[in-house]
């Protein structure tokens, strides 16, 4: 995109846009938010050092949407809504998310998505991986962990064929499973000797300024970029 094509775009006038660029000047709240928006992008991205201390932790605080205390509170339909409500991206980052292959309606949602163009990508934990055994030792289910996973291998076995699907493997210590639709997310923590069914879940969605949900985010990334695709997908 060039200077004169974003300053048209939010009403500005081009020599405003280069010096946002070539003197590092740091634009009005109002063109910030204006810009952050336009590229798709935050606005902390952009300009990290324009908010203070104070105003990221307001923005963040804001984020939180509702608190579950265990993931079954969850009502039903709120996965649904959820992954319903995604135009551009899906994401989940579970061990084994057990109870979203077995429901059905889910999968024909990420179906869909991905059909209309949503980008879905699923990273499930290695059953043969340490952590997995470990996690599973946590939790008291032992070799029931791995046996989820290659479960939920097999029920996904349709979707996995699915263009515009991607399945990853990933070997890390799981600190919280996070569920994603755009801006969107259900974020179920893990507790020490408590299987994740019954750890909370926090419902977050991104506001301007806050750092709250960018933190997931870029968690998410970082283990899927670590991560490597189903052997024979």
């Amino acid at each position: 995109m060039t200077i004169a094509m974003l300053a048209e775009a939010i009403d500005v006038d081009p020599k405003t846009v280069e010096r946002w660029i070539t003197k590092n000047r740091t634009p009005y709240r109002r063109h910030r938010y204006a810009v952050a928006s336009h590229l798709g992008v935050d606005e902390t991205y952009l300009w990290p050092d324009a908010l203070s201390n104070e105003q990221v932790t307001a923005a963040s605080t804001s984020e939180l949407v509702t608190l579950y205390p265990h993931r079954t509170s969850v009502p039903r339909d709120a996965w649904g809504r959820l992954f319903a409500s995604a135009e551009r991206e899906i994401g989940v980052l579970v061990y084994s998310g057990l109870f979203l292959s077995e429901d059905g309606g889910i999968q024909r949602i990420f179906a869909d998505k991905a059909k209309a163009g949503v980008r879905v990508r699923i990273l499930l934990g290695d059953p043969d991986s340490p952590q997995v055994a470990e996690r599973g030792s946590d939790e008291g289910v032992d070799e029931a962990m791995a046996a989820k996973i290659r479960n939920a291998l097999v029920l996904y076995k349709n979707l996995r064929k699915q263009d515009g699907v991607e399945f990853r493997l990933h070997r890390t210590v799981l600190y919280n499973s996070i569920y994603r639709a755009d801006d969107q997310l259900l974020v179920n923590t893990h507790v020490y000797g408590v299987t994740a069914a019954h750890a909370p879940v926090w419902h977050l969605r991104r506001i301007a300024g806050g750092d709250l949900v960018n933190t997931y985010l870029e968690s998410f990334e970082r283990v899927w970029e670590g991560a490597t695709p189903i052997p024979g997908d």
